[in-house]
């Protein structure tokens, strides 16, 4: 079972995402329309897995098998969807060694995409959220014992909620966000 930890904030973040980027851009760089820095680490003062999140962005659904292909190229492992639409997961490679990450495949502004970007510039937006996300995380890390799974399910209505008033006030289409069920 992965164990989470949520630390302060790092400086250093920013830096790991374009010493990882730097890696495997040379891969991918002519196929993307932009390399993304997703996830809770680009969000300055936000505590964190300290997991650097990134989205590679294609134009369209055509070009995912060509750039998943060329991402594969540079040693990281396929992984599929993991159970979310929209995305094409990677494991990273083992050599060379790099910051640890995770790394999706997404079209531009599809679902995957558009929640990423979406939920991180909410929280750079309002340092409210960012305040009381990182009590969440703190918070969930205790009540989930560590295990991810738990982890994330904890945190879902959150991030539902979060999602949910930016499509609102950017007047884009409602869906629907995962509601575990907690016992």
């Amino acid at each position: 079972m992965d164990r989470v930890v949520v630390v302060d904030a790092d400086p250093r973040w920013p830096q790991q995402f374009r010493e990882i980027t730097s890696y495997f851009a040379a891969f991918i760089a002519s196929a993307v329309v932009r390399i993304e820095h997703v996830g809770s680490t680009p969000v300055p003062g936000l505590a964190a897995k300290p997991i650097i999140d990134i989205d590679v962005v294609v134009a369209d659904e055509a070009q995912v098998p060509v750039v998943l292909r060329l991402i594969e190229s540079a040693h990281y492992r396929w992984v599929g969807d993991l159970d979310v639409e929209g995305r094409e997961a990677f494991e990273a490679p083992v050599t060379p060694r790099l910051p640890d990450h995770h790394m999706d495949l997404v079209v531009e502004n599809n679902r995957a995409h558009a929640d990423h970007w979406l939920f991180r510039d909410s929280l750079i937006d309002d340092p409210a959220l960012i305040e009381r996300y990182a009590a969440i995380k703190r918070e969930n890390v205790v009540l989930s014992d560590g295990d991810i799974d738990r982890y994330v399910a904890l945190k879902a209505a959150f991030v539902a909620e979060v999602l949910t008033e930016a499509r609102r006030a950017r007047t884009m289409e409602p869906v629907t966000y995962w509601k575990p069920e907690l016992d």
